[in-house]
């Protein structure tokens, strides 16, 4: 089944799909599959993007230093996956760091492609990376230059989402096979934020991935930030000066008889003096409504020489109390 573009967020699979804030087709339709119904709301779309883009930016000017040449991460947009259908979405062989997220529980994955992450280490080395890159897992000393540049990557991580939760990662392993990186069960929810790696030369696809239960109350905390006496004090008068000008708001209110149902074909040939059969019965009060709700029933009545109506019980009130 399909819903149209402004749903909250994703959760089908595939890299095409374009995230919660990411750039879309306006009015293309997406997947969604009702056995994972979203739980991202618009306000934690806005907190995580906040805390990604700071994220990307601080990543940017780390990967800029430590490497030495021009580097970007750019955020593309976020979006939510079981995690089986992320892992679906990712190449093999891929560079995947997990670590963990004290006090947090449950794991974050950061992947990207492998030939960029052996073009980080060649670059460390004072290398140009511009050379073709091998296609295999890292050696023990690849691994340890690595493991630095995760390091300051995982500081900034840290200080991005410090208005979301007091983080403490801590790299936790490196996988080559999207398959071996247990970073949560298969059916979890995960909030996968997609950037866009550029290293010299080279550009790429990257994601950080979260889990959804681990950070939904710290969300909604970060969403809902608890407010100081004064500000409490100054939402409560704006909403009963709100109150008070929604009684003073004019409404169109209509008194009518049970509406009737007519055919085209009779009511295109009515003429003057035709007579309409209502079908409403004589002791029958009418409907009082205001939008097409009806809120009250009235019998016809009048006041000073003007026809009035007069509210009277609800019929099933009446049925209830025949006195």
């Amino acid at each position: 089944m399909t819903r149209p573009e402004n749903a909250t967020a994703p959760s089908g699979p595939g890299p095409q799909s374009p995230g919660v804030g990411g750039r879309s087709r306006r009015g293309a339709p997406r997947t969604y599959d009702f056995r994972r119904p979203t739980k991202l709301s618009r306000e934690h779309v806005r907190v995580l993007q906040i805390a990604q883009e700071a994220f990307a930016r601080q990543a940017t000017t780390v990967l800029t230093t430590l490497l030495r040449t021009g580097a970007r991460l750019e955020l593309l947009g976020i979006e939510q996956h079981s995690y089986d259908d992320y892992v679906a979405t990712l190449p093999k062989p891929c560079f995947l760091s997990t670590f963990t997220l004290e006090p947090l529980a449950g794991k974050g994955l950061l992947a990207y492609p492998l030939d960029i992450a052996m073009a980080s280490v060649d670059h460390m080395l004072g290398g140009s990376g511009a050379a073709t890159q091998p296609e295999r897992p890292m050696t023990a000393m690849e691994t340890t230059i690595t493991g630095q540049l995760l390091t300051r990557l995982l500081q900034e991580f840290t200080a991005a989402f410090t208005h979301v939760a007091d983080l403490r990662p801590v790299s936790d392993g490196i996988e080559y096979d999207p398959a071996l990186a247990q970073a949560a069960a298969g059916s979890d929810t995960v909030m996968v934020a997609r950037f866009t790696m550029t290293i010299g030369s080279r550009e790429g696809d990257a994601s950080l991935v979260l889990p959804f239960s681990s950070f939904a109350n710290a969300l909604n905390s970060a969403a809902s930030p608890q407010l100081s006496e004064s500000a409490q004090r100054e939402r409560q008068r704006a909403a009963e000066a709100l109150a008070d000008r929604l009684e003073l708001v004019p409404v169109d209110v209509s008194v009518r008889f049970t509406p009737l149902e007519v055919s085209s074909e009779d009511l295109l040939s009515l003429t003057v003096g035709d007579v309409l059969l209502l079908r409403h019965p004589r002791d029958a009060p009418l409907e009082v409504t205001t939008n097409d709700v009806t809120f009250a029933h009235a019998i016809a009545s009048n006041h000073r020489r003007r026809l009035a109506a007069a509210i009277v019980p609800t019929p099933s009130a009446a049925a209830k109390d025949p006195a």
